[in-house]
Parts: C-alpha cells; structure tokens; sequence
C-alpha cells in the first residue's frame, strides 16, 4: 500500500509521520462489534491496483481521511464513492473498494467519523452509535462535497462517470447523496434506512430521511433490502416503491426474502452468500446501464 496525500504522487513532506499515523488511525481490521468467529472473510488482493491513504482538505474541517483503491492502468477511470456502515473503514469496506478496483473503477471511502474516533476497534455497540450520531446529515454532505471536489483534481478520475454506493448507515447516505448531488449519475443503497422517525434526532434536529427527499432525487438508485431485516420491514420498502412511483423518480427497490440486514457483510452472521452475489451482479449492471 502506497501512502498519497496528492495526485501527482508522493511530495517532499507528504509521508510525515503525524500526518501518516492521523490517516492509518482510521483503516484497520474489521469491525469487532459485529465480526463473526465463523466467517470466512473475502479477501481481494493489491494485484493491478494501485491503493492509497489520502487527506482531503476541507474548508473550515480538519483533512478528511480517505481509502482510495484504482486501477494501476493510466487513464481516467469511472469512480464510485463508498459509504461505509456505521463501523467505518475497516477492512470489509476496504476490500469492497479493491473489489470495485478490480472491476476498472476508482473507488474512495471517507472516513465519515473521524472527528469523533474509529468505531471499528470497538466492541460497545452503544459507543459505535454515540460516534455515529455525531455525524450530522449537513457534516456527511460536507464531507461527499469535499470528497467531489478532490477527485475532480485528480488525473485518474473521469468525472463525468461518477457513481455512489452504501451499506446500512451508508445506503441512508447513498440515497442523500443522490439527491444532494448532481454529479453522480447513479446510486447502488444496500439496506439503507429509510422510515421517517416519529420525531427529530435529538443530536440532528433537522434531519430528513430519503423517503422525505425523492422529490430531489438527481439520480436513479437501486435499493437492495433484506426480507428478514427487522429494523427495515416491507411496510417501508413498500412505501419507498409507491413514493419513487408517485413522484415519477427513476429507482428500483429489490428485497431477498430471506436475507437479514447486513446480508452483503461477510465478516457477520447476517452473511448471505446467495443475496450478497446476486445483489453484487445488480450493482455492476445498474452502474453499467446508468453510464457510471
């Protein structure tokens, strides 16, 4: 793994120490409050690619860590930004990166909760979400704007073929993202929440959820959702359909009837294989078909 704070490669003063030790606080292992001792953890290797820890800098915020994974091949490459769950970038979402490298694209997964700890080291569900709850929607949305503002700079990336994609806390994003954003052509959201809360976040008062928002909706997203996934049941799912229907937004939401939350995680006991495959298969053709 190379470490690059710039574009044009490695500068004087770019592999200081402190500097490095901040970025690689935030990419390390897998997320110990879900990992499962049977899993057989998928493994994607470095072969081709070209992988990297960078700094974005953001206006008024401390730099925001990143992992970039991108074809070794020159050229500009379509790009996808990964939304990592609420266990941040651990290894499952590192390798979901390098496996999105190894079908051509460059793939980027800010470290959304930097500002306030790792939650993948920990082991206290109740200390990942006080991390979580800490990263308000307009810091998140913050953080995607400056993220599209350094890929743009970068010679690797065709930025006219940009795409987002998300898993649990992060397919919430993913759905924001898209209807935040104009630059992205397409979303792929893995068992992203979707219920309006019956009251605001005590800890972000004015957030919205995507059901609230698919009259800005930019892009078309495909929803990919567990039939067995408590916290997203098919009231919710259903209501997503008829919403996407009745405002005449492009979107596809596709629920496996025996898959649990976290199906495509295969670090965790909701591990599906079958849905996990399927759902990957739709990801590739929907980023395809959307020019992404």
């Amino acid at each position: 793994m190379t470490v690059l704070t710039r574009a044009e490669g490695t500068q004087p003063g770019d592999l200081d120490l402190s500097r490095r030790a901040i970025a690689t606080l935030f990419f390390s292992g897998y997320a110990l409050a879900a990992v499962s001792a049977d899993a057989e953890t998928i493994h994607t290797d470095e072969t081709g690619l070209v992988t990297a820890e960078v700094m974005i800098p953001e206006a008024g915020q401390p730099d925001l860590p990143a992992y970039v994974a991108r074809p070794a091949a020159k050229g500009a490459h379509p790009t996808i930004l990964v939304v990592s769950e609420v266990f941040g970038i651990h290894e499952y979402i590192r390798d979901t990166c390098r496996r999105l490298a190894k079908l051509g694209y460059v793939a980027i997964a800010p470290a959304f909760f930097h500002r306030a700890g790792d939650p993948a080291p920990l082991t206290d569900m109740g200390a990942v979400m006080k991390i979580v709850a800490t990263a308000t929607n307009a810091q998140v949305m913050g953080d995607i704007a400056a993220t599209l503002a350094w890929l743009k700079a970068q010679p690797f990336v065709n930025t006219g073929a940009l795409g987002v994609t998300g898993f649990c806390w992060g397919g919430g994003v993913t759905w924001m993202a898209c209807e935040t954003f104009t630059e992205f052509k397409a979303g792929v959201a893995w068992y992203g929440h979707v219920e309006v809360p019956a009251k605001p976040s005590a800890s972000d008062p004015d957030r919205k959820y995507p059901i609230q928002l698919v009259d800005h909706l930019h892009a078309p997203v495909l929803g990919l959702y567990g039939g067995q996934d408590k916290g997203i049941p098919a009231t919710i799912t259903d209501a997503m359909r008829a919403e996407l229907k009745a405002k005449h937004k492009p979107g596809e939401i596709i629920v496996y009837p025996d898959a649990q939350h976290g199906f495509h995680a295969d670090y965790r006991p909701s591990y599906n294989a079958a849905a996990a495959q399927d759902g990957w298969k739709r990801l590739k053709a929907w980023f395809k078909s959307h020019g992404v």
